[in-house]
């Protein structure tokens, strides 16, 4: 099995599940807590990349300082909302997993199954009692 990353937030449901269903999967994650330990420039522009997204498409407005920063404001560069989640790692939308078949942003967290090894592991109940069946 290749390894896989998880940027986690241990306290956010989504993360939870996505982290579940890589264990599922077989597979013990590298786990980063990004809000204790949040990636540099040069990763997260990187993690940007990978995902093919613009930086805008990783900010998360929910529980976050994002309107009183004014980063709705649609003319702000992209470098300065990398900026902003480097100074606000909780403006970082999660989970973010990397494995060898991709890069992803997991939300929902079942998008997790596109990038692992082995998504097929059958029935996957979440959280808040959904079941998942992975049909490729």
């Amino acid at each position: 099995m290749s390894k896989v990353t998880i940027y986690h937030n241990p306290t956010c449901g989504t993360s939870r599940n996505t982290l579940a269903m890589i264990r599922a999967s077989g597979v013990e994650p590298e786990i980063v807590e990004y809000l204790k330990m949040p990636p540099n420039r040069e990763k997260l522009t990187e993690l940007i990349a990978q995902m093919r997204i613009a930086p805008r498409e990783l900010l998360r407005e929910k529980g976050t300082p994002y309107t009183d920063l004014g980063l709705d404001d649609l003319t702000l560069s992209d470098s300065d909302l990398v900026e902003a989640m480097l100074q606000y790692p909780i403006l970082i939308n999660r989970p973010i997993v990397v494995t060898a078949k991709g890069v992803k942003l997991c939300r929902p967290s079942e998008l997790v199954l596109e990038i692992l090894e082995n998504p097929n592991f059958g029935e996957f109940i979440k959280e808040d009692g959904e079941k998942i069946i992975y049909k490729p």
